[in-house]
């Protein structure tokens, strides 16, 4: 019996896990493209492939994907629209939503760090945050996740 349970579990992993809404952009664009030509994206409504390199590990509320080019973007959603799997840094990711871009001041910085430190388990100085920035991002409405 234990040995049916392991193998329908890794069977699941290998699986698609389908969040959200269906994917419905026909041409993704690139980490990179989108990040080198950022203002042409913001406010529509954009898909990306990518490698899963983290998830939150509080609410599974975002997680970054690294483009081919090395290029890293969080998908972020609203808590509990959406909940990454906590596991599933490693794997590859299709994910979709609108492109946004959000300027913060040092003070609003420093919160982001924070809460960003306190997801991931990381210590956090404020000191290390110098300045104001502008953070781009995939406010996220679905994502597909595989094995590879």
């Amino acid at each position: 019996m234990l040995f049916a349970i392991l193998g329908v579990a890794s069977l699941l992993g290998a699986a698609e896990i389908k969040l959200g809404k269906p994917l419905s952009v026909k041409d993704p664009v690139s980490i990179s493209t989108l990040l080198a030509h950022p203002d042409d994206y913001a406010g529509k409504t954009v898909q990306v492939k990518g490698k899963i390199v983290e998830v939150c590990q509080m609410m599974g509320c975002w997680m970054d994907l690294v483009g081919d080019g090395g290029q890293k973007l969080r998908i972020k959603v609203n808590d509990g629209e959406i909940v990454f799997p906590k596991d599933a840094s490693g794997k590859a990711a299709v994910a979709e939503g609108q492109f946004t871009k959000t300027v913060l001041t040092r003070e609003q910085a420093v919160a982001q760090a924070e809460e960003e430190a306190k997801d991931t388990g990381r210590k956090f100085d404020p000191a290390s945050v110098k300045s104001g920035m502008t953070l781009y991002q995939i406010q996220g409405t679905g994502a597909v996740i595989t094995g590879n």
